[in-house]
């Protein structure tokens, strides 16, 4: 299948499903860890060799009939949530095997009828390791930045009120089938169980209570009883403007959401692939917040083919939500090779021709020489993080020759350091699910740690071909590079994922924005407002580049101080039309709002 594989795996793929899936469990389960500790595994415990913990019923004539679970003491009974935390493993979901998911784009995450996912009695059983601690850090600052309402939708869980839980769910959280999916769950690295223990599996019930909510379709359209008379235009449709507009209708203005590619969604649609979020799940959010009254453009990039100050003047407030897009760059020699791109032009590339594939379009819309592809390629990604484990996933897809990770960064170490306590974010030497899949193929982890790329190597016809690294020290001072440590590697696809730096500037420069030391647009975190009169920010343009659950977060928060001037401006317009007019009539009030 690949262009360079080991013959073990050859002949895995070669045998039939049921053996091929024996082998794959034997071969790829040293390539899954955690960077949260105690994951369970299949077959130790009161786990199952079928990955759940063991259960058994009592006689059909019986007159207790309720499953009883296997607990680490050996012993079977009811589920209960009291000791909980000690009876249950933590169990999170596995992805599917990565020999089974690199031969496709569907997503990581087992469908429901798949043999790795989890029953609902196995989600109960998670959802009972919630301890009921005093201070639930899950939802605090440190844990979840939307403040999840974790510990009652855990009890929700367990006490089988799924739709309640769904309603709670939603109470702090727009879009829990993104954060579900593509959130690093800082949750669980500040849950309380995780002291003594293994934290609960939160993302998990958090993924299976929207799921199951899609399902019974009591997730429905919301369309505001009543209108306010102001309008308001959010630029941006990742999750922070999304998260922005649907707070803004719900408040009753009428809103329109401006985006500049050919699909609503920004980093959701094109910069997080396929496998860790499909774009049903995001279309089937956007066109119900369509059916709640919220207007889409796509092709508008505002300063650019949509004037910015037309578009203002047309509106009551304006919402900035265009997140971090400027990626860091890495001037070295032979930069400008062919070859070497960012790694938001390989992604987008990708998926753009993915979703065209099934629409089918490609044929009459597809322009070839903006794809890039990694097929029978010798791969470096250079950079870490979520961007470049997806570059990873990416390639292994295309069926690379060979890819490696570089990072500038010593590997992190195996528990946490003396200066990273509990409840902060683990920063632990993890696997995600891109460095497994290439263990699983390649037989070896692609990550190599404290590197610096020293110059790009070309060919005659100026195709990149190889690059030159440097093994790096960390000083206080920063990364020094070591002299006489210089290899060479073979690279026809180079792909930079170092991160972002700020906002694009030709609208801030046309609007006369203010910004920050990064060149963010500047705005007080909780006023969200801008140094322009009606204008706010929210997300990666004005935080910097950040998590989702933070951009909806600043969407929320946004929103919220948009919401509190606009009914500021409309009590105003109201006081001064309220005056007696010379002639003794009142001004028409109908005018300003249906409310009045």
């Amino acid at each position: 299948f690949f262009s360079t594989t080991t013959t073990t795996t050859t002949t895995m793929l070669a045998v039939s499903t049921s053996c091929r899936r024996r082998a794959l469990q034997q071969v790829t389960a040293r390539a899954f860890s955690s960077h949260i500790k105690g994951a369970s595994q299949a077959g130790k415990g009161p786990i199952g060799d079928d990955g759940r913990h063991e259960i058994w019923r009592e006689d059909i004539y019986d007159h207790d009939n309720e499953p009883k679970v296997k607990r680490r003491d050996g012993s079977f009974a009811s589920v209960e949530k009291l000791r909980g935390f000690l009876n249950y493993e933590r169990n999170p979901e596995p992805y599917r095997q990565p020999l089974e998911r690199i031969v496709d784009w569907e997503e990581l995450n087992p469908q429901e009828d798949h043999e790795y996912s989890h029953t609902k009695v196995e989600k109960e059983i998670q959802a009972a390791r919630c301890m009921d601690c005093g201070t639930p850090f899950c939802q605090t600052h440190q844990g979840c930045p939307v403040n999840n309402l974790i510990p009652e939708w855990n009890n929700l869980v367990y006490n089988g009120q799924w739709r309640d839980a769904i309603d709670r769910l939603h109470k702090t959280n727009n879009f829990p089938e993104f954060t579900g999916r593509v959130c690093p769950a800082p949750c669980e690295g500040s849950c309380v169980a995780g002291l003594v223990d293994s934290p609960v599996s939160i993302k998990l019930i958090e993924y299976s209570i929207v799921d199951e909510a899609w399902k019974n379709g009591w997730i429905t359209p919301r369309i505001p009883k009543e209108r306010t008379g102001m309008t308001v235009a959010v630029v941006g449709s990742g999750p922070a403007g999304l998260a922005a507009a649907d707070q803004l209708n719900q408040a009753g203005h009428k809103v329109t959401v401006y985006e500049r590619a050919d699909r609503i969604g920004g980093l959701l649609m094109y910069g997080i692939p396929n496998m860790k979020l499909e774009k049903e799940t995001v279309n089937r959010r956007v066109n119900l917040l369509r059916e709640e009254g919220i207007e889409f453009v796509t092709n508008a990039n505002i300063g650019d083919t949509v004037d910015v100050n037309e578009l203002k003047a047309n509106n009551d407030a304006l919402v900035l939500c265009m997140g971090s897009t400027k990626p860091r760059d890495l001037p070295v020699p032979g930069r400008d090779l062919k070859g070497v791109h960012f790694a938001m032009e390989f992604l987008t590339a990708n998926q753009q021709r993915l979703l065209m594939t099934k629409e089918g379009t490609l044929e009459s819309k597809w322009e070839k020489n903006n794809f890039i592809t990694a097929e029978g390629k010798d791969v470096i990604v250079i950079g870490g993080g979520d961007t470049g484990t997806d570059c990873l996933g990416t390639s292994m897809r295309h069926r690379c020759k060979s890819v490696t990770n570089f990072e500038l960064m010593p590997q992190p170490p195996m528990e946490r350091a003396s200066d990273n306590a509990w409840p902060q974010w683990p920063r632990v030497f993890g696997v995600d699910y891109g460095h497994s899949e290439v263990q699983a193929v390649f037989g070896k982890d692609p990550r190599v740690f404290s590197v610096l790329t020293k110059e790009f190597i070309g060919d005659e016809e100026g195709n990149v071909k190889a690059l030159v690294t440097q093994d790096v020290e960390i000083t206080p001072k920063g990364p020094i590079a070591i002299e006489g440590t210089e290899r060479e590697w073979p690279a026809d696809l180079v792909v930079l994922s170092m991160g972002f730096l700020s906002p694009e500037s030709y609208m801030i420069e046309e609007m006369g924005l203010a910004t920050d030391q990064r060149n963010n647009i500047h705005a007080v975190y909780g006023d969200f407002r801008t140094n322009v009169e009606g204008v706010f920010a929210g997300g990666d343009c004005r935080r910097g580049q950040s998590l989702v659950v933070w951009a909806i977060n600043e969407g929320r928060g946004a929103a919220e101080s948009c919401d509190n001037y606009l009914q500021e401006k409309r009590d105003s317009s109201f006081d001064a039309s309220s005056h007696v007019d010379v002639g003794g009539g009142y001004h028409n009030l109908s005018s300003l709002s249906p409310k009045m």
